[in-house]
């Protein structure tokens, strides 16, 4: 089945570090007609690409330093007039409220689509998590668990956890999140955009960013 087009949309979504984020996106592209714009991916075409830009940003990312605001909303920017008139879901970007305001300068948005799972599932998730390092093959001791504990499953050889992977690591990032986005949350919700989808797991979630969003398709026809 195609997906199903909705009116003009311009949309955000935000969500902690393994909040499911990136399947939810995914979801959304194949259901409804929206194009997924990730500032992590552009800026990483840009920069394999070299081009100007990616030069650019290339200064930043080799000094191990973040891309500032003004040269990532640059990048965005030049994305989204390339689409032209058509519906978007931004996905990691904006960042700051500096960021919004630009943003809100060029486009009108219309929600901000929130996923608000516990930090304490993201955190039990993420540090089930333990891989092989030699191939890339993902385990998590929940419901993807070796046959052989601390073993892959192919080679025999050992699992390893990775630094981002452990407890403390994922805290920290988790807390990271939270205090950049607050501010960015407080900003939209000021505008009433801002939408949140509650639950542990994403196949609780989706559901109801699905209901959300086929509502306001029924809305735009009707």
């Amino acid at each position: 089945m195609p997906p199903r087009p909705l009116s003009l949309i311009k949309a955000i979504i935000m969500g902690p570090p393994g909040s499911g984020k990136g399947t939810v996106s995914s979801r959304i592209v194949k259901k409804f007609s929206l194009n997924h714009i990730s500032s992590g991916d552009i800026l990483r075409h840009h920069i394999s690409g070299n081009t100007e830009l990616g030069l650019e940003a290339k200064k930043f990312t080799s000094s191990g330093l973040l891309v500032p605001d003004n040269l990532v909303t640059k990048v965005v920017l030049a994305e989204l007039k390339s689409i032209g008139e058509k519906s978007w879901l931004l996905d990691g970007y904006p960042r700051t409220v500096s960021q919004a305001e630009e943003l809100d300068r060029n486009y009108n948005v219309d929600m901000v689509l929130n996923l608000d799972v516990p930090f304490e599932t993201i955190t039990d998730r993420i540090s089930k998590r333990w891989i092989h390092p030699g191939s890339g093959r993902t385990y998590n001791l929940d419901f993807n668990a070796p046959n052989i504990e601390g073993k892959d499953d192919i080679t025999g050889e050992d699992l390893v956890q990775r630094e981002d992977d452990k407890p403390e690591s994922v805290q920290n990032r988790l807390e990271l999140y939270s205090n950049m986005t607050k501010p960015l949350l407080d900003y939209y919700s000021d505008q009433d955009k801002v939408i949140s989808f509650s639950g542990t797991e994403t196949n609780v979630i989706w559901p109801l960013v699905q209901k959300y969003l086929e509502e306001k398709t029924e809305a735009s026809i009707n």
